[in-house]
């Protein structure tokens, strides 16, 4: 056993301070949907130009492997290692989360223990963990004692998890299978290298759970990570499985549940065997230096090995998994109530691996009834029971806002070849329905009142079918569309895990919000915090329909506070292309999915919306977002180049991905399509992309717009866009189609040069232009300046003071080296060559007037407008020799000059007054270089 943490890491295959050299190729598959390149480009983008993009990933032919085998890209395993390393994270900062996982290896491993000498494994666990505990909980210990509990912990769970090799794999200790114990004692070893901060070791550890008992881990231990990490691989597993369910739904009984017992193990073995290939697969991930390994191949079990003699068409299509690089919803957060339903669900339906099911449901049996004792009909305060917890289930945190009910119904697969399918057996089933409850009447009270869950989930079916046979009738309608059998609903839709019930309410539901807005009221009372809806859109069959029932709702963003909003939009955003039909409601879901975004980046304060935009970029919501500027109505374009240009401004290194990747063709044509519509989200958007660091990628985003869509001239139709724009528009605008201006000959003038210099000099009148116009205004002024650091801040500042001599009196040693880093840069030259071209069609065109706006805008001392227009006339003045003859030399002097002096005075700020002096001494050159 080693004796310390350094020893540990050698054994696992890893050194400190090995870093990858190599990158990836094509072949490198990635786990999840992200925006790849981006980040690690952050590292090299200043060093290294030779950046070959292909197929939305980013690849580096900087450095080229030794081998031909391709090196795993960093980025992508630095995401793997967040998403594993965010389970093992809540441990250390949620104690209920503790307790949960704690009781669940508690209750797995103790249930099946037998008398008889364990060699003291069991105490070995207990004692690792309470020394996890102990660390978790007091984090002021001293380092020598943190690192005696470390290494105490690691030697303890290590000699558990030693069980599971080759020799004693198969075997028990006190009844408890091996795995089991080796399971559990991997994902203690977790967290404890989560606490020591070895986040790819803790990775690895927790990978092991699902190689060491891949159906423990999957139905029990981490039921909500192998969903969002493992299931999208082998979703043609699940996919056979429901189909082989349906087929077999039509036998006798009898014969029925022998061979749904017997598909139901084929099933789960073979999800198992793929878990663990998985699991394998992403350990060599994780491996410093590894290469990229072939993909595990999970194919779909043969029918007849369970007796079916279906002929199946589905054996036509691909039965093996493949690597899903869309999967941005493995970052989901951690279970909620829904999952612990879930989870009951799953382990009643698979091979029984603790042997509790009987006790369980006599657990709950008893709880019921002793609940029962206590349980009234709704009050008028509406107050409702949750459910109870048992031994296996972790507690569920419900808002208390929902009544208990005795029982859960069967949830049914609705996915078809890999794709969410519009369930139509919903509706086929309410022509047949032939039930206790057919009466309406008896459906209404049972759905107000009775806490039987299979009771009102029949009601559900009655009510509907009542709904469908009535047309529209008045009568039905004022008896369905009061709120306490709205809220009825509601409650059934939280606790039933019947995903055609679920599908039902929600339609119904649906009809009940379009016919008047007091419905939609009475629902958004009811679930103030849209929990209902965080559980619908968990669920993989319906979660599209829940988005645009939620939709029609038009919730806000105070209302939509839990972090799991984010992903689950971007999952809407991605799956929801296709238009969703409830009863006589036809929407698209990705409609709904932009206005949940739209909501969750632009209606909180400052803060939490930048820390949502973060989120959208960190999960790879930049490429569905781009993908929607591009097709889609018009409205739903727009909203998406708001949400991008929102992303940059929250992580403004993202800038450079969306100007390389975005297609510039689609922003001319939705310019085109807004006609008399404001071109805002359009114009923000290329104002961001706009501030881009180096010229030479500056100069080709500007030329790829100029290219124009559908033959038409991009020029002309900024100069329309122009002359419709709003006020505060107009500045953005005139500097944009000045720039595309600069992209010809800088002395030869143009209608679109004029008009866009005019457009500048009428908005620096600050008399005549409010706040907003004025703050667009500097913004425009600092386009034009040209210099931008990575991030995209304005930097022309900062080297204008540099070249005055005043980098070195700077306090800000992060600003210096931004400074420098961008001084140095290859394309200072191209940088200079913009200025000048920029300078002379500014003089050349504005003459008098655009250096007289400049000069008035400094003398209002409006604070952004003001520095912007000083800085404006200090980086031009450098180029003033090169615009007129003498005489404009003189002019120039004699309007600049006496505001220049001004600045000078000591009650301005001492940057203000080098910029001053740095503007009259290049005058005075100027003049001198005429003369």
């Amino acid at each position: 056993m080693a004796s310390s943490l350094h020893q540990l890491l050698k054994e696992e295959g890893f050194e400190k301070g090995k870093l990858l050299k190599n990158q990836p190729d094509d072949s490198t598959a990635l786990p999840i949907y992200i925006c790849r390149g981006r980040k690690s480009s952050e590292i090299t983008e200043h060093k290294d130009e030779k950046t070959v993009i292909r197929n939305g990933s980013s690849l580096f032919s900087s450095f080229k492997p030794k081998s031909d085998e391709p090196v795993i890209d960093e980025a992508a395993i630095k995401a793997v290692i967040s998403i594993l390393g965010g389970y093992t994270g809540r441990y250390l900062k949620d104690e209920s989360y503790r307790a949960m996982v704690k009781d669940k290896c508690t209750s797995c491993l103790l249930s099946r223990r037998k008398a008889g000498s364990d060699g003291g494994i069991f105490m070995n666990m207990e004692l690792g963990i309470e020394s996890i505990d102990k660390l978790v909980e007091d984090r002021g210990n001293k380092k020598e004692l943190r690192m005696k509990l470390l290494r105490n912990s690691i030697r303890l769970l290590s000699i558990v998890a030693s069980l599971n090799c080759e020799k004693s794999r198969n075997g028990s200790t006190c009844g408890v299978p091996h795995s089991h114990l080796s399971a559990c004692a991997q994902l203690y070893l977790s967290i404890v290298y989560k606490l020591e901060k070895n986040h790819r070791l803790s990775a690895r550890h927790l990978l092991q759970v699902f190689c060491d008992s891949a159906f423990l881990a999957r139905t029990h231990l981490l039921p909500d990570l192998w969903d969002h990490f493992f299931l999208p691989h082998l979703l043609h597993l699940k996919v056979w499985y429901h189909k082989e369910l349906e087929h077999l739904s039509n036998l006798g009984n009898a014969l029925k549940e022998t061979k749904m017992k017997a598909l139901s193990k084929l099933y789960n073995d073979q999800m198992d065997m793929g878990t663990a290939m998985f699991a394998m697969y992403y350990k060599e991930w994780l491996k410093i230096g590894a290469k990229v390994p072939p993909v595990p191949t999970v194919p779909l079990p043969s029918s007849s090995s369970y007796g079916s003699s279906r002929r199946r068409s589905s054996e036509s299509h691909a039965s093996v998994s493949s690597i899903n690089r869309n999967l941005y919803q493995t970052v989901f957060g951690a279970a909620t109530e829904w999952q612990s339903m879930e989870l009951n669900h799953r382990i009643r339906t698979s091979i029984d691996i603790c042997r509790l099911e009987a006790e369980e449901n006599e657990f709950k049996y008893e709880n019921y009834n002793q609940n029962k004792k206590k349980t009234h009909r709704r009050s008028s305060s509406s107050h409702i029971y949750s459910t109870p917890r048992t031994e296996l289930l972790p507690e569920t945190k419900k808002s208390g806002h929902f009544r208990f009910f005795s029982c859960q119904s069967r949830p049914k697969g609705c996915l078809v070849n890999g794709k969410i399918n519009v369930r139509n057996n919903s509706m086929r089933n309410l022509e047949h329905l032939d039930l206790p409850l057919s009466d309406l009447s008896k459906a209404i009270a049972t759905i107000c009142s009775s806490d039987v869950l299979s009771d009102c989930e029949i009601a559900i079916r009655v009510m509907t079918k009542a709904w469908l046979d009535s047309h529209g009738d008045s009568t039905i309608e004022a008896a369905l569309t009061k709120a306490p059998i709205i809220e009825g609903v509601l409650e059934v839709l939280f606790a039933s895990n019947d995903d055609e019930v679920m599908e039902l309410a929600i339609l119904i539901l649906a009809e009940f919000i379009t016919r008047s807005k007091v419905n939609r009221q009475i629902i958004l009372n009811s679930d103030p915090q849209l929990e209902i809806f965080l559980k619908l859109l968990k669920n993989s069959s319906l979660f599209l329909k829940a988005a645009v029932l939620l939709y029609l709702l038009r919730p806000k963003a105070k209302q939509m506070i839990s972090t799991e909003w984010i992903p689950l939009s971007l999952r809407v955003l991605e799956f929801g292309e296709h238009l969703q039909t409830l009863y006589t409601i036809r929407c698209s879901p990705q409609v709904a999915a932009l206005y949940f975004l739209d909501q969750l980046l632009t209606g909180f304060n400052e803060d939490r919306n930048l820390e949502n935009a973060c989120q959208v970029v960190s999960l790879g919501g930049l490429n569905l977002l781009m993908r929607n500027v591009e097709f889609g109505g018009v409205l739903e374009r727009n909203k998406a180049a708001l949400i991008i240009s929102c992303c940059i401004r929250a992580d403004g290194s993202c800038r450079h991905y969306v100007a390389d990747k975005l297609n510039k063709a689609a922003l001319i044509e939705l310019m085109v399509g807004n006609c008399k519509d404001s071109n805002g989200s359009v114009i923000a958007l290329l104002t961001e992309l706009l501030c881009l660091n180096r010229r030479t990628q500056m100069m080709k985003f500007l030329n790829e717009l100029l290219r124009g869509w559908g033959g038409l001239n991009t020029m002309h139709i900024l100069l329309a866009c122009l002359h419709k724009a709003l006020p505060e528009e107009r500045p953005l605008v005139a500097a944009l189609l000045l720039q595309l201006d600069l992209l010809g000959d800088p002395f030869r003038c143009s209608v679109y040069r004029e008009e866009a210099v005019e457009v500048i000099i009428e908005t620096l009148d600050c008399e005549k232009c409010n706040d907003k116009i004025q703050q667009q205004s500097a913004k425009a002024l600092t386009m034009l300046g040209g210099r931008f650091s990575y991030m995209g801040e304005a930097t022309t500042e900062s080297w204008l003071l540099k070249q005055a001599g005043f980098h070195e009196n700077l306090e800000d040693s992060f600003q210096k080296k931004e400074i420098g880093d961008n001084f140095l840069d290859e394309g200072e030259e191209e940088i200079e060559n913009w200025q000048k071209k920029a300078a002379i069609a500014l003089l050349n065109s504005g003459n008098k007037r655009f250096l007289a706006a400049l000069s008035n805008s400094m003398a209002k001392d409006i604070p952004s407008l003001a520095r912007a227009s000083l800085v404006t006339i200090a980086w031009m003045s450098c180029f003033l020799h090169l615009a007129g003859d003498k005489d404009f030399q003189a002019m120039a002097s004699s309007i600049l000059t006496p505001r220049l002096l001004e600045s000078l005075n000591s009650n301005r700020v001492l940057e203000e007054r080098v910029l001053a002096t740095f503007s009259l001494q290049q005058i005075r050159k100027s003049s001198e270089y005429i003369a």
